[in-house]
């Protein structure tokens, strides 16, 4: 497989994804297959730290919002499943709620 040419390619089918998700809200894939896509970009890139960019994926968080959208200021920190996809991952995370 050639590193190089599948990270390009995860890279543009991320943006596309991400921007369906975030700009248009019209998501064509799932979150579990988003995700999936991400996973293995980090992967790649953790194999080959070289080829990682400001630009990817990895390195910024979502899109642009829609217009519209009010900031809130939660009272209480927001915590998330952080892309769980097993049994191990949930306990993990069922374990660091408990321990906050």
């Amino acid at each position: 497989m050639d590193i190089e040419k599948r990270i390009l390619e995860l890279r543009e089918i991320l943006n596309y994804h991400s921007h369906k998700y975030y700009v248009e809200d019209a998501p064509e894939i799932s979150d579990f297959e988003y995700d999936a896509l991400y996973r293995e970009l980090e992967k790649l890139e953790m194999e080959r730290p070289d080829l990682v960019t400001p630009d990817s994926p990895t390195q910024r968080i979502g899109d642009k919002p829609l217009e519209g959208f009010k900031k809130v200021v939660h009272s209480v920190q927001m915590q998330s499943l952080s892309d769980v996809f097993n049994r191990e991952e949930l306990l993990a995370f069922d374990r660091r709620m408990r321990e906050a």
